[in-house]
């Protein structure tokens, strides 16, 4: 572990030059995760497939030298192993069966019974443990129970998370059974990932910025509170990275709040902003915009200085502000890693 620069910075340690890796690091931007992918035949094919899922997790390693590696899987593997069909459309992403009212949640399975759909999950993630090179931090991770709750009750991804406003403001008491479940059913989850020899674990709240007032705290904070809790009850070594994305002032106090060893910072919040006011709680991740990994050139250069000089006076992991984009281009993410490492 203390070779691992990742383990370092979210111990609180600050370095001149931070660990670094990138959220979707394994995916569609490379050319080789498009031929495992075509192998596999559909996504959900090789997030099942122990082998080809390492194999994916392995090529950003491989190629570009990341301090972490984080595991290739879904958010919506969760709900589906809690009983919702999952199936993902071309062009269009993931679809859901949907959850309407109390009946949908009582009908989903306990949160014990989501580990023989999940098994491959952890299979993955021992192989991982075994290939990557000694150096490099094995990330898990799951979606926070806000973020999931909005995919099983829209049965899509929505510009503003309306299906699930509409369900928590209509039946409050259904909503806090949904958001319950997937609560018990991540922490499940998150520790069997541990226990299959994963070192970090993150929670992707991709949605809480939609949560405004009393409703962030009870649906971004303290589920997330609860989550680490018992993780760490379980595994008080294992640091969590908590990503509560777009949470603007939210971002202000939230790794006190929850208990997050790291807290992972969007694009839309200003860095030194962030360096005054969450890094002074401990280690923050992320802010650089995605769109630099498609441009490129001088302005990428200039912000990887700027975030790396906003946050070189405590714990910092360099990251995206959110996942690299399709349309990305490989040479960018080297010239992002060769700025950041070399000046």
């Amino acid at each position: 572990m203390a070779d691992k620069k990742l383990m370092r910075a979210l111990a609180g340690e600050r370095m001149d030059v931070p660990p670094a890796w990138m959220m979707r690091q394994a995916g569609r931007y490379l050319p080789e995760y498009k031929a495992t992918r075509a192998h596999a035949g559909d996504f959900l094919s090789l997030c099942y497939n122990p082998e080809l899922a390492a194999e994916v997790t392995l090529q950003p390693i491989r190629r570009f030298g990341f301090d972490a590696a984080i595991l290739f899987a879904d958010i919506l593997l969760v709900p589906q192993a809690l009983g919702a069909d999952l199936w993902f459309v071309t062009g269009e992403g993931p679809r859901l069966s949907v959850i309407e009212d109390r009946a949908g949640v009582d009908d989903l399975k306990p949160a014990d019974r989501i580990h023989d759909v999940l098994s491959p999950v952890y299979e993955t993630v021992r192989i991982l443990s075994r290939e990557l090179p000694s150096d490099v931090a094995l990330i898990g991770f799951a979606g926070a129970p806000w973020t999931v709750a909005t995919y099983m009750i829209a049965g899509r991804g929505t510009p503003d998370q309306g299906p699930a406003h509409a369900l928590k403001d209509r039946d409050r008491a259904a909503f806090d059974a949904l958001i319950d479940r997937i609560t018990e059913a991540t922490i499940a989850y998150l520790d069997q990932q541990i226990q299959a020899g994963a070192e970090v674990v993150k929670l992707f709240d991709s949605w809480a910025g939609s949560l405004k007032g009393a409703d962030f705290q009870r649906y971004a904070v303290d589920p997330t509170r609860t989550i680490i809790a018992a993780l760490k009850a379980r595994h008080p070594h294992v640091p969590v990275i908590a990503f509560p994305r777009q949470a603007g002032d939210g971002y202000i106090g939230f790794a006190k709040a929850t208990g997050a060893d790291c807290v992972a910072l969007d694009d839309s919040v200003d860095a030194a902003w962030a360096a005054r006011n969450v890094q002074i709680d401990g280690c923050v991740q992320g802010n650089l915009a995605p769109r630099h990994m498609v441009t490129g050139g001088q302005p990428l250069v200039d912000a990887v200085r700027r975030i790396r000089d906003a946050f070189s006076g405590g714990p910092h992991v360099f990251n995206l502000g959110h996942g690299i984009t399709p349309d990305a281009d490989p040479n960018n993410v080297t010239l992002m890693l060769r700025t950041l490492r070399e000046g």
